[in-house]
């Protein structure tokens, strides 16, 4: 079972922040290759997000996958929804379908913006 105080951060990261990342490491200094990748196609869409560290955080990280039952990092979320991982976002950014999620959410892009 997940953490109270675990729920309630997650739930206030969703609440901050229209797009949030959690991943390895931080945008500016991604501590590993498919984070890396999810940071570099946010950035190319021009879209604003929070990066959360989970390496700073074992609770955090823990809870995280019991949260969305979703067992690996990073995990994208817009307005709240799980989109995915690294191999979903790279194929839904390469098919134009995250760009068409983003402007469906109103989410301001680059693009978009």
């Amino acid at each position: 079972m997940v953490d109270q105080n675990v729920v309630e951060r997650i739930k206030q990261d969703l609440g901050s922040s229209d797009v949030v990342l959690y991943m390895k490491g931080t945008p500016v200094f991604p501590q590993c290759g498919f984070s890396a990748a999810v940071v570099q196609v946010l950035s190319h869409v021009g879209v604003p997000f929070k990066g959360v560290n989970i390496l700073e955080e074992p609770g955090l990280r823990q809870g995280l996958k019991e949260f969305s039952n979703w067992p690996t990092f990073p995990q994208l979320y817009v307005k709240g929804e799980l989109v995915g991982g690294c191999d979903i976002v790279r194929e839904m950014y390469e098919s134009g379908e995250l760009q068409s999620l983003l402007t469906e959410k109103g989410v301001a892009t680059g693009v978009n913006a």
